[in-house]
Parts: C-alpha cells; sequence; structure tokens
C-alpha cells in the first residue's frame, strides 16, 4: 500500500489496483505493460489520478466508467488532454456522459439536504474540489456487448446495474475475483456516519427502485473482494455485503 496526502494505492492483486481518493475512488487494472482506469474522479482529483497511473506504471490503453456523475468522470477532461485512449461504459452511460442528458444531484439538490449533520464539510469539499465544473466527455462510447470480457487491459466483465443512473455498470475482474461497484453498493461516504456495505443516499438515485434491483444484481455475483466508488475495500462474499447494506 502506498499513501500521499490526497490518495491510498492499494494492490489487490497482480493486475487490480484499488486507489482510495479524499472522497471517491478509482480503479486501474493492469496486464503486462499496459493500464485500464476504471472511474477518473472529481475534477480536483486530476492530479491524484495521473500520480496513481504513474506509481502503478504502464501505458494507458482504456478508461471505464461506471457512472457519469461529476465524481467519477470530473478528471476525464483533464486527463484525456494527455492519453487519446477511448473511454468506454454502457450505450445509455455513454450518453449521459457526453450530457445528452443528466442524471445527477444538482445545486438545488444539494441545497435541500444542506440540513443533515456531515453536510457543510462535504459541501465546502465540493467547492474545492470542483464538482461545479461538470464538463461532457465526447468521446465516451459504448463498449461492445453487455456480456463477456472486454477487450481491454484486465478483461473486466461488465455487470449491468442500472438505478443510481439508468446506464450504470459495475466491473467483475475474475482473475482477482474483485467486483468493481462504482455507487451501486458502497462502504463510506462523507455524508455517512458509517462505515463498511451500505447504500449510499437515495437522493442521488435517478431510480431508487431500480437501485435496489441493483442490489440483487451484485447478490448474485461470484466475487471475494468489493472495490466501491466511495469507501473503503472490503473483502468477503458480495452476498453477504448486500445483506449488510440492506440491514442498515
Amino acid at each position: 500500500m502506498r499513501q500521499t496526502a490526497g490518495m491510498r494505492l492499494t494492490q489487490i492483486s497482480p493486475q487490480v489496483y484499488a486507489v482510495t481518493g479524499s472522497a471517491v475512488n478509482w480503479t486501474i487494472l493492469k496486464d503486462g505493460d499496459d493500464l485500464t482506469l476504471v472511474d477518473a474522479g472529481y475534477p480536483g482529483d486530476l492530479a491524484e489520478v495521473r500520480t496513481s497511473l504513474a506509481e502503478v506504471g504502464g501505458t494507458l490503453r482504456a478508461v471505464l466508467v461506471t457512472h457519469a456523475h461529476v465524481d467519477h468522470i470530473g478528471g476525464l477532461p483533464g486527463l484525456l488532454t494527455t492519453y487519446d485512449v477511448p473511454v468506454l461504459t454502457s450505450a445509455r452511460e455513454a450518453a449521459h456522459a457526453r450530457r445528452e442528458f443528466v442524471e445527477q444531484a444538482g445545486p438545488a439538490d444539494v441545497a435541500r439536504i444542506a440540513w443533515r449533520p456531515r453536510s457543510w464539510p462535504w459541501i465546502a469539499y465540493l467547492l474545492r474540489t470542483g464538482a461545479l465544473r461538470d464538463r461532457p466527455v465526447p468521446s465516451a462510447a459504448a463498449f461492445a456487448g453487455p456480456t463477456g470480457p472486454l477487450d481491454v487491459p484486465g478483461g473486466p466483465v461488465p455487470v449491468p446495474t442500472p438505478g443510481h443512473t439508468s446506464g450504470h455498470t459495475a466491473y467483475l475482474v475474475p482473475s482477482a475475483k474483485a467486483l468493481i461497484t462504482g455507487d451501486a453498493l458502497v462502504t463510506g461516504h462523507p455524508l455517512s456516519a458509517d462505515v463498511g456495505p451500505q447504500r449510499i443516499a437515495s437522493f442521488f438515485h435517478h431510480d431508487v427502485a431500480g437501485a435496489e434491483r441493483a442490489l440483487d444484481v451484485l447478490a448474485a455475483v461470484d466475487a471475494e473482494v468489493i472495490l466501491p466508488g466511495h469507501g473503503p475495500v472490503h473483502h468477503g462474499s458480495v452476498r453477504a455485503a448486500v445483506a449488510v447494506a440492506r440491514a442498515r
């Protein structure tokens, strides 16, 4: 494990590196000297994303996106000024990343929860990390097919989990039995006092009922490591983690 002021890099397996940022996470998959980045943090996380790629070492070949909220794609416009690589996600989420439509909490939604405990430090963090600088990713495109390993380093398998957004996708890395869950299942969040498997606050979801169905999809996946969009890495079966999340 390597740590800097803004991130912690943990090697999960020879192919999988989990990066825990100040408030959001991303993952790096390595295959020989080739890399796939999964998600890219807030705009203000760009330097940490670059540092994590340099720490792992290799050549970035592709970016995958779990979903197109600003805290998961915010670093991409800056990153793509250096790396000419494809940005891939589900067809629906690719359109979201291109900002053909928007399914994320806006300033008015944030204002409505400002009374909650822990809200003001989080809101201040949003301002510092450029969350209001929500820029599209025009090059975002659909990966080929909803099933089977993708032809990118690490060979991740898409797991469709619509709900949090209508095109949300988790990714299974079979070689490490690791599941990148995005925001379909998290283990912490700046607005939550809990640590461990949990649902993200429902006001973040585009479709709350869909987000519940996504948990059923995740529970059926055979994986032993959960790499969430927020919170620490979790070791243990996904089914058990979903049960814990639902019991909170």
